[in-house]
């Protein structure tokens, strides 16, 4: 019998900085002549001016489509078709996580280079090899694993600088996670999210993704609330982005992202996934049962950038909606199952109620 293998994946080529998007062409032009750019609204206006400054003279063919605002199917196939009527040889994604998912999902079927441009921080989209779909009518669908992470990312800092500051709180929360979700993996010998064992590499960057946000989280906040681009914001940029993305994607998640998914099982208009992330991890270390010097670090971390650390802050308010949670989040099939111990719904319950407690508790100091 094999054992499994142990395995890495990453983008081919990673780029940040200040203005990085005036290199658009100088770094990415390797990978081909015609361009498809599938871009959330504000991603294109933050955008376009610098990306087209990087062509110069150039005389690449260049589309710019504004795409529907989910990564659904019918969005996917739309954009296929354009890859093919236009001979396009690279999709870039630029915008959020909905325009990256559908624009790797776009270059995954038809078999084109991907480059992408996140136009704000706020999850690990970017990095990772998979997508998120969605029915045409807004339900999940599926999450789509491709063989491959994508070809490069680029993040100019100075677009990250200009785009609102809760974006790169949240996306602070679901880096949050991935130290701790993966600890928990390692312990149980679970597979990475790719389904193979767990490097070393991994492991480090998911532990460098957490020192890093504990370091210099607030004063990366503060700099984007006055659009500066500091040595603070590029290593709260990196971290989340590539070292959350790259770590998630060679670890694993736990208990935080399913108790993400069970709050959006509530329905309705829930908190960022990111703002849920970062309390979930804090669910998780109460069922881990760590002792009160580590909760209280990253409890601490979470009042300080202003993540949630009470149910209320993310729109819960009563023992049925928790109870709904704590189902959702043990349902077959989830994250949570890679914590040590098979979590039941009471316990998870119970570990969320005690979270709120100690949020609460905090927040009256």
């Amino acid at each position: 019998m094999m054992g499994r293998l142990r395995a890495m994946r990453e983008p081919l080529k990673y780029v940040q900085g200040r203005d990085a998007l005036l290199k658009f062409h100088e770094e990415m032009g390797y990978m081909g002549k015609r361009w498809l750019f599938v871009c959330s609204n504000s991603g294109y206006k933050a955008v376009f001016d610098k990306i087209e400054a990087s062509f110069g003279n150039n005389d690449d063919y260049r589309r710019y489509e504004i795409f529907g605002g989910i990564s659904s199917n019918g969005e996917v196939d739309k954009m296929k078709a354009i890859v093919e009527q236009d001979n396009i040889d690279v999709v870039v994604a630029v915008g959020g996580g909905s325009a990256i998912d559908t624009a790797k999902a776009t270059a995954y079927y038809t078999g084109k280079h991907i480059v992408i441009v996140p136009t704000v921080v706020a999850t690990d989209a970017p990095c990772t090899g998979l997508s998120v779909i969605y029915n045409d009518d807004g339900t999940f669908d599926k999450y789509l694993f491709y063989p491959t992470n994508p070809d490069a990312v680029i993040v100019d800092s100075t677009v990250i600088a200009n785009a609102p500051v809760r974006f790169l709180i949240a996306g602070m929360g679901d880096a949050l996670g991935t130290y701790f979700e993966g600890r928990a993996s390692i312990r149980t010998e679970s597979p990475s999210l790719e389904g193979t064992g767990i490097t070393r590499a991994g492991q480090a960057l998911a532990k460098l993704c957490y020192e890093t946000l504990r370091d210099y989280g607030k004063q990366a906040i503060e700099a984007c609330k006055v659009h500066a681009v500091t040595p603070a914001l590029e290593a709260i940029i990196e971290a989340n982005v590539y070292l959350s993305g790259v770590g998630a994607d060679n670890v694993n998640c736990a208990a935080a992202h399913s108790f993400y998914n069970g709050v959006t099982s509530l329905g309705g208009k829930h908190a960022d996934h990111g703002c849920c992330v970062a309390l979930g991890t804090l669910v998780q270390l109460v069922l881990e049962g760590v002792p009160k010097a580590e909760f209280e670090e990253v409890q601490n971390f979470c009042i300080e950038v202003g993540l949630p650390v009470t149910l209320a802050e993310i729109g819960v308010t009563t023992p049925e909606q928790v109870e709904i949670i704590a189902k959702n989040a043990c349902a077959p099939g989830e994250t949570i199952h890679n914590l040590a111990g098979d979590v039941q719904p009471c316990e998870m319950y119970d570990a969320i109620m005690q979270t709120d407690a100690m949020g609460r508790l905090a927040l009256q100091k």
